[in-house]
């Protein structure tokens, strides 16, 4: 959206250029003309203030009569067109103003507000040019303007200047994102970063967007040399140590990724969490062939003790998991539980998941039987209870939970069979043939279902 300029002009302001206007009719002007040429204006504004503007477009015109070249009369007669809506006769009177005096800039804003009202973008730029020498603050609306008439050069250039001359906004930034997306704008882009560089080789934010740039267009050794420029020139730059972390990492450089990666994970500067996840998951591959860094791997964990966006240690449980390193995700899973005192629910499906595929029965019926004490309404805690209550044989406990925890299942077919195969081994165990192929008869209905 174009910055809006918005004109103000106080009424105070009115009544000094009124009297501006009635000091020059004293000299030209009969005593009858002044009295007339005052009566007429302060009507004017009398039904301007009302919303009465025909009256008070009226009154301006027999103020014109008396003094045609009168820039304040010309300005205030725009204005009234203009809340009218009347936008030809409004912009008309507005340059009108403005050729009588071309150094005022409220008349030149009214010709912009018209402008924009009309959406007169190309019309909005040769105004906004002529107010710029005026007031500087316009390069902004122009900035605008270009990205509105998609004028992308020219709107970069102007960006350029201004993150330059006044630093930087969220706005121009946001602008500069969309024309860097058009790769023919990211050459010229990269040369600006490179002489500001050059020109101030210790602002960090050049090289973190020459990096990003290099960066989409997979220019790797362009990335490690700016990274190694930043941090030769910013010793302590977070950043730099994010683009070194994974050159290390290409080259199987155990020891100076994770000095990059803890310089990261330790730091209070603001660097995006997303970042730090992706680091930590890349690390995680790394140790998944390198295990000699797992002390490493356990130390990065616990920079993400407090990350209110993301269980660390459940993430990392899941993926041991899905690895069959069934004890390394236990590990973790337990590790989750003990960095929380609500009980995620989630976290302990998985975690008797991973009992259950490791074998470890006496654990599973533990803790599931202690789970259905404090869940009594989730199922699976009772289904955990029973599997492994008959893996180990102890069958009537493991009916009894069974036939319990099947009130509790509700559309989901997938633990409603296995709640039935379960049964039919418990009933197996227990000697009774009819109910256990009864059970083992409804699993296989659902089956097919």
């Amino acid at each position: 959206m174009l910055c809006k300029s918005v004109y103000i002009m106080l009424f105070s302001v009115l009544l000094c250029n009124s009297n501006a206007v009635l000091a020059q009719a004293e000299e030209e002007f009969t005593t009858t003309d002044k009295d007339k040429f005052q009566d007429y204006f302060f009507e004017a504004l009398k039904q301007k203030g009302i919303e009465n503007y025909d009256k008070a477009i009226v009154s301006l015109e027999k103020c014109l009569k008396l003094e045609p070249k009168n820039a304040t009369i010309h300005f205030e007669l725009g204005k009234n067109y203009f809340a009218q809506k009347n936008y030809s006769n409004a912009i008309s009177s507005f340059e009108d103003a403005s050729r009588i005096d071309p150094t005022n800039k409220w008349f030149l804003i009214g010709v912009y507000d018209v402008n924009y009202a009309t959406k007169d973008y190309l019309g909005g730029i040769a105004t906004i040019k002529k107010l710029i020498p005026l007031d500087s603050k316009f390069k902004e609306d122009l900035t605008s303007l270009y990205m509105n008439t998609s004028q992308f050069d020219k709107a970069l250039d102007l960006i350029n200047d201004l993150n330059e001359t006044v630093g930087k906004s969220d706005r121009r930034e946001s602008y500069k994102i969309q024309i860097l997306s058009q790769g023919k704008f990211q050459k010229s882009e990269i040369e600006n970063l490179v002489d500001l560089i050059k020109s101030s080789p210790k602002e960090e934010s050049n090289y973190v967007s020459l990096i990003y740039l290099y960066s989409k267009n997979n220019q790797v050794e362009k990335v490690l040399e700016t990274a190694r420029k930043l941090e030769k020139e910013i010793p302590t730059s977070v950043w730099a140590q994010v683009s070194l972390f994974k050159y290390h990492l290409e080259n199987n450089d155990g020891l100076n990724a994770v000095k990059s990666m803890n310089l990261v994970l330790e730091s209070t500067k603001v660097v995006d969490s997303k970042i730090k996840h992706r680091m930590l998951n890349e690390f995680l591959l790394f140790v998944n062939n390198n295990p000699e860094f797992t002390s490493d791997l356990e130390k990065a964990v616990s920079y993400f003790d407090n990350d209110p966006e993301i269980n660390v240690s459940k993430e990392l449980g899941k993926f041991y998991h899905t690895k069959k390193q069934f004890d390394k995700a236990i590990k973790y899973y337990e590790l989750s539980n003990q960095k929380t005192d609500k009980i995620d629910v989630e976290t302990n499906f998985l975690l008797l998941q991973a009992y259950v595929d490791a074998k470890q029965f006496e654990i599973v019926a533990k803790k599931a039987t202690d789970f259905v004490d404090l869940f009594p309404n989730q199922s699976q805690f009772y289904y955990f209870s029973g599997l492994a209550y008959n893996q180990l044989g102890q069958f009537k406990k493991a009916k009894d939970m069974l036939e319990m925890g099947m009130d509790f299942v509700v559309n989901d077919n997938t633990l409603e069979i296995n709640f039935n195969i379960q049964l039919g081994e418990a009933y197996n165990g227990l000697g009774d043939t009819t109910k256990k192929e009864l059970y083992f008869s409804k699993a296989n209905q659902l089956l097919k279902k």
